[in-house]
């Protein structure tokens, strides 16, 4: 069992930055694949950003140039910088386990909350 805990959500103005940050712990002898996923009110869940055990790293295409994955491998932290940040980020944001070596087997954060708004 892997537990995650993300933190960094807030409220900022079109423009502005923040940085999430996505804690793991528990059972993290496999490999994973850690994601920033988004879900805006009344739509899909969706991926933003992932970063792979071997450091391979893809982006949602709206948040190319804006957005950064990076990880901290030694204390188990997954970060997602964010910058540049447009309403249409408004969502709440989850972190995401999925071990490379068991198809199917994934874990979640509960999620924080990233508002943009003038």
């Amino acid at each position: 069992q892997v537990h995650l805990v993300e933190s960094g959500g807030g409220s900022v103005q079109p423009g502005g930055s923040l940085t999430l940050s996505c804690a793991a712990s528990g059972s993290l002898s496999s490999l994973y694949t850690m994601g920033w996923y988004r879900r805006i009110p009344e739509k899909q869940l969706e991926l933003v950003a992932e970063i792979s055990s071997g450091g391979g790293i893809r982006y949602k295409e709206a948040v190319k140039g804006r957005f950064t994955i990076s990880q901290d491998k030694v204390n188990n932290i997954v970060f997602l910088h964010m910058n540049m940040l447009r309403p249409e980020d408004t969502a709440l944001y989850y972190c995401n386990a999925e071990d490379e070596n068991d198809a199917g087997t994934d874990f979640w954060g509960q999620g924080t909350q990233v508002t943009v708004s003038s």
